[in-house]
């Protein structure tokens, strides 16, 4: 199993987890989750990886409107933002390096 599938399986359960139950300093592990992940990303999918962050990041509330779940769904969904944030973040980071230093 890869680097990349492990931190998306533990992400993934942080998350959901996260949105349940109080999980103390949860913004620096999915920072350093996403992280992690960015470097770690081929370069054939930087492109999902950067989109995918900016629709997380804009359309999780969407979800709120759903009687019930919908908060909760939210929660999920912008704690998942925030690790491909981190990942987009990386491979930004990794990008502007590479041009600098070829």
């Amino acid at each position: 199993m890869s680097l990349e599938r492990i931190t998306v399986i533990v992400s993934v359960l942080l998350a959901i987890l996260a949105a349940f139950a109080p999980v103390p300093n949860v913004a620096i592990a999915f920072a350093i989750l996403g992280l992690v992940a960015g470097l770690s990303i081929a370069g054939e999918d930087h492109v999902r990886v950067l989109v995918s962050a900016l629709v997380l990041a804009s359309a999780g509330t969407a979800l709120a409107s759903i009687p019930g779940i919908g908060d909760k769904l939210t929660v999920i969904i912008g704690n998942i933002g925030s690790v491909v944030s981190a990942a987009a973040i990386a491979i930004i980071a990794k990008n502007i390096w590479a041009r600098i230093m070829p």
